[in-house]
């Protein structure tokens, strides 16, 4: 379990600095591939949430128009 006792802000701060030098960052490639499939994944998404939503807005409108008089 993690210690109960606080650290000051200058100890922290000196943590933080430790431990990003110990991330591998990724390279231009890497990023510009990770970007593209992010942004293919979202139209995807978006295409799937405007389609249901198109269904769901007629199936609303086909039910409420059994009810207007």
């Amino acid at each position: 379990m993690a210690e109960n006792t606080r650290t000051s802000p200058r100890d922290f701060v000196s943590e933080v600095v430790e431990q990003v030098k110990k991330v591998t960052w990724p390279d231009r490639a890497q990023l510009q591939s990770s970007t593209g499939i992010i942004v293919g994944f979202m139209l995807a998404m978006g295409a799937i949430i405007f389609g249901i939503d198109t269904v769901v807005r007629t199936v609303l409108d086909a039910v409420s128009s059994l009810f207007a008089s």
